[in-house]
């Protein structure tokens, strides 16, 4: 037997996860902006609806569990009540029988089974594989599920100019229009995006015209706007004009479910044939990943979403979530116009939604990273619910004094152009245009 690993050849993969980074750091005054969760006002503590709360110590007393394995589509009575959440009970595509859903182990589980299932299967140009486009802020988290399902040709596009900090629907328009026939497009919490219903018409209407499918991945649907039926709009638009897609569908963050992994896959299609034979394939998929899903967390929605008067007390928690987000947001403004921070921050109160571009360079990023112990994603977007009244001061200075360090402390004018520059050709993650994995 030899004295050296099998294994030495394994490299060392550091990491760059806000979070990850926040932890190792011991500095009393940390602060991660990259919580991929809900934060209440108290600093590191996770949101989570007192009815949720509630339903999750009522379960165990519940006689009638024979904690047996979970069908591999997962429970009926989850994916209905799931489904009917986001795509609508009076959807033409629930009452033809053409729509269904599969319960993941999270919003990643079903955007991995999507991912596999399509790139089996999904065959726009008889022999080519498909090409996947994936929004810029999303490439370094989707892009590797595709690119690990088997996928080659992975390309990004645009919706948001970091520059002038506004929704660019034009360029993403023209991105779609240059786009293969038959290419696959990721659209991430599409509420979150700062489309309008009219914008949205158009992107279906070139989506119609190249045969582009959609596959969405939402996430946050209620903390846009606090209805649950508007952030919903832009998917059942797609469906009322009848393509057919797969939507990944997440509840962690809504309902504060954290650790339970809890997911949603929602296939929508021409018939109810077509379904059945997807159904079959994907639990065939399942049956050699997970085997089945975790029950707990898929009883506490099901149970929550069908019972009217506890539906109505989760919808009143996501209101008061969201007015909390939409203060921080004001309130972060604020700060900043009194400080005399440069430049225009109005983008931060026009956005909505948990997340939000801030509208940093990546050399400030850097310098809140080092100088203040402030994490966030390189891309300059933050977890607005990683604010807090206690965190609110120092974040509002350590961003002031960010802003001002890139043109008066470590960094000349050139390199603020330079930043400039490079966010104008790259977008905001620092990623090319077009990504070939081999």
């Amino acid at each position: 037997m030899g004295t050296l690993s099998v294994f030495l050849d394994v490299p060392l993969t550091e990491t760059d996860i806000p979070l990850d980074v926040y932890r190792e750091d011991p500095s009393p005054k940390k602060v991660c902006l990259g919580h991929t969760g809900c934060q209440t006002d108290c600093p590191d503590e996770a949101w989570i609806p007192a009815v949720v709360q509630r339903v999750l110590l009522q379960i165990p007393q519940d006689p009638t569990l024979d904690h047996e394995y979970l069908p591999q589509l997962g429970m009926t009575a989850f994916t209905t009540a799931a489904m009917e959440l986001l795509i609508g009970k009076d959807s033409h595509a629930l009452l033809e029988n053409r729509a269904g859903a599969v319960q993941t182990v999270g919003g990643t589980g079903a955007v991995w089974i999507g991912a596999e299932f399509l790139k089996r299967w999904y065959k726009p140009n008889d022999s080519a594989p498909a090409t996947v486009y994936i929004s810029v802020p999303q490439i370094g988290n989707l892009g590797c599920i595709f690119h690990a399902a088997g996928f080659t040709d992975i390309c990004t596009y645009h919706y948001w100019d970091p520059v002038s900090l506004t929704v660019d629907t034009e360029g993403l328009l023209e991105e779609l229009q240059n786009a293969p026939d038959g290419a696959i497009v990721s659209l991430h919490e599409p509420a979150e995006m700062g489309l309008t219903p009219k914008e949205w018409k158009k992107v279906a209407a070139v989506m119609t015209e190249k045969h582009l499918f959609p596959f969405f991945d939402i996430e946050t649907q209620g903390l846009a706007s606090g209805n649950l039926d508007r952030d919903a709009w832009v998917l059942r638009h797609f469906v009322d004009n009848n393509f057919e897609l797969l939507c990944a569908q997440s509840f962690s963050k809504i309902f504060g479910l954290y650790d339970e992994h809890v997911g949603n896959l929602i296939v929508v299609t021409k018939d109810n044939e077509t379904l059945i034979r997807i159904h079959s394939q994907m639990a065939a998929q399942i049956g050699m990943v997970w085997f089945c899903p975790s029950g707990l967390g898929g009883r506490v929605i099901a149970i929550v979403l069908r019972n009217p008067a506890l539906l109505y007390e989760w919808k009143q928690s996501l209101k008061a979530l969201v007015k909390r987000i939409m203060l921080i947001r004001e309130k972060l403004k604020e700060k900043l116009r009194i400080l005399g921070t440069p430049g225009s921050w109005e983008h931060i109160t026009t956005q909505s939604g948990v997340n939000s571009f801030i509208g940093l360079l990546p050399s400030q990023v850097d310098f809140l990273a080092k100088r203040k112990h402030i994490y966030l994603l390189p891309n300059g977007q933050i977890n607005i619910c990683s604010i807090n009244s206690r965190n609110l001061n120092y974040v509002a200075q350590s961003i002031h004094e960010a802003v001002l360090s890139t043109t008066i402390e470590d960094h000349s004018q050139s390199t603020w152009n330079t930043d400039l520059d490079y966010l104008a050709k790259n977008s905001i993650d620092q990623v090319p245009t077009r990504i070939i994995f081999k």
